[in-house]
């Protein structure tokens, strides 16, 4: 007997429907639209977080600094402190900032000597050299070169310190940390950064000599009389007075750098470069201030000109 073939499977509509729907491909999802924002208003937002920043970080700094001021007045540094800061940041400093000084003074001297040659003035070279060295050029470099080379040690070693929680541990035996690592580097900054001030200014002198005296044959005689002359203690005073607030902004910055740096060894390089860009920008700021103030002092006690000593 053959086989009956079986009929096939009797469907319902609404089984052959729902397998069509099945079978059938699904349909491409609409691409969204990016939401895109003008450029002026990403400026403005990317303005907005960088002002918030930087207010953020001299509202930190000045707090910073005013606890500094009070524990530097209340109780002073401890003498083990002092001393080993004051030899890392004054004596250890002395070779380049000497060198620093005799080079600008010899830079002085090349770029000076053409322009008065033609004048034939070359006797007044001393003068010239000997003003912008003492008045501006000395504290200016010599506090940049200290900010490169103290400033970020400082924000370095102190950043080490705060990720190695070394400053959390002074907390917890009870001594504050800012008078303990703070206060003595403040101290010495501000004290020692006017003398080498005058190392540079002395060997930027030298270096001005030599180069006009002994490779131009400038009279010495009257090279060191027009700087007499023209060269005051009003202008020495200034420039030391310049180097006293440097010192204090650098190493109130490089702290605080130190004090804030961020966790790793990354965040330790970012608190020495931050440290050393904002100590440059304050410098410059301070250099402006301190010029205009004792510009209009200078005019108040001599207004009919220099008053020579």
């Amino acid at each position: 007997m053959s086989e009956v073939p079986t009929p096939p499977p009797i469907r319902s509509r609404d089984t052959q429907d729902a397998q069509t729907v099945t079978n059938r491909p699904a349909p491409e999802p609409s691409p969204r639209k990016k939401q895109t924002t003008p450029g002026w208003d990403r400026g403005l937002v990317v303005l907005g977080c960088m002002v918030i920043r930087f207010l953020e970080t001299l509202g930190s700094l000045t707090l910073f600094s005013f606890r500094t001021f009070w524990w530097s007045l209340v109780r002073g540094p401890g003498r083990k402190q002092f001393v080993a800061c004051s030899y890392q940041i004054g004596f250890q400093s002395m070779p380049v900032i000497a060198l620093t000084g005799m080079f600008v003074g010899m830079v002085l001297a090349v770029q000076s000597y053409s322009s008065f040659r033609m004048m034939g003035m070359e006797s007044r070279l001393g003068a010239v050299i000997n003003m912008a060295l003492v008045r501006e050029l000395g504290p200016v470099l010599a506090a940049v070169m200290l900010a490169g080379r103290i400033g970020c040690a400082m924000a370095a070693e102190i950043g080490t310190m705060r990720v190695t929680e070394q400053i959390d541990a002074l907390a917890s035996m009870g001594a504050d940390p800012l008078h303990h690592l703070v206060v003595p580097r403040f101290l010495a900054s501000i004290s020692l950064i006017p003398a080498l001030n005058l190392v540079a200014n002395g060997t930027g002198v030298i270096g001005g000599w030599l180069y006009c005296c002994w490779l131009y044959d400038v009279d010495s005689f009257y090279y060191f009389e027009n700087s007499r002359t023209f060269v005051t203690l009003f202008d020495l005073g200034t420039g030391l007075t310049k180097s006293l607030f440097f010192g204090g902004a650098i190493a109130l910055i490089a702290c605080h750098q130190g004090f804030h740096c961020e966790p790793g060894a990354d965040g330790v390089g970012k608190a020495a470069t931050r440290s050393f860009v904002q100590s440059f920008v304050a410098i410059l700021f301070i250099d402006l201030i301190v010029a205009v103030i004792v510009d209009r002092v200078y005019l108040m006690i001599w207004p009919g000109g220099p008053k020579l000593f």
